[in-house]
């Protein structure tokens, strides 16, 4: 599958001549390559739209010119079915560690992100709600008889409870797969990249992804609902923001058993999917101890 993406990349119609693709790293829904052409880089990402994960290309096609419209992403210099290009910036991809001690100037990034996108939207695009992500993929892995489909009936309880106390939301259009590489440091700013499971949802579900994908403890996640909502934080805040963490993380477990089904990646789901769920246990547990309170 790699070679053929790459003959793709190499062969667009866009090149002035020959092309030779490298690999990039990352990316469980597409193939990433880099590619050098008059003097200039240019990042192509080839993958085709994935229904069982609600990944549509347009919908990441719009998100990724309304977020270069806004200043977040790098621009869009060709599309066509299956294949984008971008332009490539010349920067570090950031890590955990860098997400925790530069908190303040990534949630900037996210909440600009949030609130400025939509004002350059075009055409239709997704919602992300989380809470039917799980009802979904749960169908999904009840119809294919998966190897937890016992477990599938208990997740749906927790996560109704979980969607209980996130209860109202304001609506923002959401990255929602904040990882750590996700973020790229040029040395003089932050660019925000990767926009396939982006949509409209609660700004909630992307800062209980930044928090669990970057490892953020108690105090830290303090800080950052405090500068994206400019405010203290208070019991409330807290309880609903880690109810969206829990969700979060088993949205994450049943992607990695709805893949461990429908993947052909060479990739240990299984494995991923059982880290998951210990981290949603976690998270979980810390959510009941809130609500006892």
């Amino acid at each position: 599958m790699n070679e053929t993406a790459r003959r793709r990349a190499a062969h667009l119609a866009i090149w002035s001549g020959p092309t030779n693709p490298l690999p990039l790293g990352g990316g469980i829904t597409n193939t990433n390559f880099l590619v050098e052409d008059r003097g200039r880089r240019y990042v192509v990402r080839v993958g085709e739209d994935i229904p069982v994960h609600g990944v549509l290309r347009f919908n990441e096609l719009a998100a990724s010119r309304a977020a270069h419209a806004a200043g977040i992403s790098p621009a869009v210099v060709h599309a066509e079915p299956g294949i984008l290009v971008l332009e490539y910036i010349d920067g570090r991809a950031l890590t955990p560690q860098d997400v925790r001690s530069d908190l303040e100037r990534v949630v900037a990034l996210v909440r600009r992100a949030d609130r400025e996108i939509p004002k350059h939207l075009r055409g239709p695009v997704l919602v992300f709600w989380v809470f039917h992500v799980l009802r979904d993929y749960a169908h999904t892995l009840q119809a294919a008889n998966f190897r937890l489909a016992h477990e599938i009936p208990r997740y749906l309880a927790i996560a109704e409870r979980l969607e209980r106390a996130v209860g109202p939301i304001a609506l923002v259009f959401g990255h929602n797969d904040l990882l750590a590489a996700n973020f790229i440091d040029d040395g003089r700013r932050l660019w925000l990249v990767d926009w396939d499971y982006a949509g409209f949802n609660s700004p909630l579900f992307d800062l209980g992804g930044l928090a669990s994908n970057n490892g953020l403890d108690e105090a830290e996640r303090d800080r950052m609902l405090e500068l994206y909502f400019d405010r203290p934080v208070d019991d409330g805040l807290r309880l609903e923001a880690q109810a969206m963490l829990a969700a979060s993380l088993l949205r994450e477990a049943m992607w990695s058993m709805v893949s461990e089904v429908h993947s052909r990646i060479d990739f240990d789901f299984r494995a991923y999917t059982e880290e998951n769920l210990r981290r949603f246990q976690q998270a979980l547990a810390a959510f009941e101890e809130m609500e006892k309170a």
